[in-house]
């Protein structure tokens, strides 16, 4: 682990040593056992942990898929996903193979491997998840790391002119973006029919923490609107190059049964697909959050 650990005793005895990854986000924690039920007191001290860092990781933990669940249950109620598959029995839990839940094969790999896949999840929702939590279920033997992008701290260093520019507006996020082509056209007509093109703000502020993020991504955010349409189509570009900016993330090299969890409200991920054709396999519990984004 990198940067010094630091033991933090938060909420009464829960007591959980964290090792920042990064100056800006990212922290390995350890001192807690997944597999076992936690008391309010740990749930708490995780969640502090979560505001502050924006992704934690956990490594060894060798979680089965209730304690999967029950993990994610102590953070809000979990939420299923309209594309890509479950684990059988568990609806909460995602089987996601390669490339979001996609397989990939020799004659999708020259489509999946050249993909900007950094996004937020679910931005198609009129309620964005809260977090995810992402566990190692089939590990390559080299590649299939996960970054991460701090939005708060990308939007912060923004010149004072395009944050100006930027706060008051809006962008439109379309699950086809996404999705469309990989699903038969009924499949799509249903999507659309489920989640319309949603509009969210092009700048959210972080309901616990008050921190400004910037909230477009190249997933699904499709458009900003209330501009021209070239000009439109310049910004949301220009945004969405400064999340490829090194200096904003981390990167997250996975172990056996590692656990990754995220705040989805103030970051970007990517899956890198550099390991093909070995299997790489995760799970995932979605975390709902409670109100839409806003200003």
């Amino acid at each position: 682990m990198d940067g010094a650990v630091a033991q933090t005793l938060t909420d009464g005895d829960a007591l959980l040593s964290i090792a920042p990854n990064g100056p800006l986000l990212g922290a390995e924690v350890s001192g807690v056992d997944l597999r076992q039920p936690l008391d309010d007191a740990t749930v708490a001290a995780i969640r502090a942990a979560l505001l502050k860092y924006k992704v934690l990781f956990f490594r060894d933990q060798d979680v089965s898929y209730e304690d999967h669940v029950r993990f994610g249950r102590y953070f809000g109620q979990l939420e299923g996903h309209p594309v890509t598959k479950h684990v059988p029995g568990f609806p909460e839990i995602l089987f996601i193979e390669a490339a979001d839940g996609m397989k990939v094969t020799k004659e999708v790999l020259p489509i999946a491997r050249p993909a900007n896949k950094w996004h937020t999840d679910v931005t198609f929702r009129e309620i964005p998840s809260m977090g995810g939590i992402l566990r190692m279920r089939t590990m390559p033997p080299f590649g299939g790391d996960t970054i991460f992008a701090d939005t708060a701290a990308i939007y912060s260093d923004l010149p004072p002119d395009v944050k100006a520019k930027i706060d008051p507006l809006d962008a439109e996020h379309d699950i086809i973006q996404s999705y469309g082509w990989r699903v038969s056209p009924e499949k799509a007509a249903q999507l659309r029919a489920d989640f319309p093109l949603m509009v969210h703000p092009v700048v959210r502020r972080h309901p616990e923490t008050g921190e400004k993020h910037l909230f477009v991504n190249h997933v699904f955010t499709s458009r900003i609107l209330g501009l021209p349409d070239a000009e439109a189509k310049d910004l949301l570009a220009y945004l969405l190059d400064r999340v490829k900016a090194p200096e904003y993330q981390v990167r997250f090299r996975w172990s056996e049964n590692a656990i990754a969890f995220w705040d989805n409200r103030a970051t970007q991920h990517y899956g890198v697909l550099d390991c093909f054709p070995h299997e790489r396999v995760v799970e995932r519990v979605t975390v709902m959050d409670v109100s839409r984004p806003s200003r």
